[in-house]
């Protein structure tokens, strides 16, 4: 297991494209919550469980990419909200292939009951496992279970 410069456990959330506009940006699907406030839920839950916490927002496919190359050096685990990319990055799809760490892939919205060409994710195949549809509340479902699973 990986120790941190803190001695503790290690989560790492990638947020995917258009993240940044949470609460903003169609909030009768997405919800009313911000980026900064799901970070701080996530941080004061993993805090409170003895992790670290460490969160990258970025638009940029291959910026997704580059963090995730480099995970296994500072994380013992991953969460991510691909957004978008999750129906078309065969790029990000091997890049978490190649991730030595467990990936949980995280939806706001639950991508089955959308359009068709967002029900398909080419990312879930390589995650441990997928959590979507509960707002929010995927992210903390996602943690909850590597702080509950990793020891």
């Amino acid at each position: 297991m990986i120790e941190t410069k803190s001695g503790k456990k290690a989560v790492l959330v990638i947020h995917g494209p258009n993240l940044a506009k949470l609460g903003q940006r169609e909030p009768d699907l997405y919800g009313s919550t911000n980026l900064d406030d799901i970070n701080r839920q996530l941080e004061e839950m993993a805090l409170l469980s003895g992790w670290s916490f460490e969160a990258v927002q970025s638009n940029h496919e291959g910026k997704l990419i580059d963090v995730l190359e480099t995970a296994d050096q500072n994380f013992n685990a991953v969460i991510i909200n691909p957004g978008g990319l999750t129906h078309t990055s065969v790029s990000l799809r091997d890049a978490i292939k190649a991730c030595p760490l467990p990936v949980i892939e995280v939806h706001i919205t639950n991508i089955h009951s959308r359009e068709n060409f967002r029900q398909q994710s080419i990312i879930a195949p390589v995650c441990r496992g997928s959590v979507s549809g509960f707002g929010y509340h995927s992210y903390l479902m996602a943690l909850w279970f590597f702080i509950s699973t990793i020891e």
